[in-house]
């Protein structure tokens, strides 16, 4: 799957990931951080999956209706979770996430809330 990891994100998730065969972009390797709105639009753009920390990107989407490519968004794993919670999510619902959902993981609990019309 194709991924955009948010610079929140720690950077050695990328090598993970991109070990289990994942297409991934990490914006904490750009030059300067171009704001969540950019790096949404970049991930929507480039019909990346986002992957962050942040929770201001659900308000962008679900407040302001920016348009993006699913976004995975982790809450309170490690550093060192952080790509295991990757693979595992992707195994699951990475079709879910391609058609636009919006999923928080977080340890023992997962939540989804499904694509929207203008989401994708």
């Amino acid at each position: 799957m194709r991924l955009l990891l948010d610079s929140c994100v720690w950077g050695g998730v990328r090598q993970d990931m991109r070990a289990a065969g994942h297409d991934v972009l990490w914006a904490g390797e750009w030059d300067e951080d171009p704001g969540d709105e950019e790096i949404l639009s970049r991930a929507f753009h480039d019909r990346r999956i986002l992957v962050t920390l942040d929770k201001d990107f659900g308000e962008l989407v679900i407040v302001r209706g920016q348009r993006h490519s699913g976004i995975l968004r982790l809450v309170n794993l490690s550093a060192r979770q952080q790509a295991a919670a990757c693979i595992q999510v992707l195994a699951t619902h990475g079709t879910d996430l391609e058609a636009g959902a919006i999923i928080t993981a977080e340890p023992g609990r997962l939540r989804i809330r499904p694509a929207s019309p203008t989401s994708s």
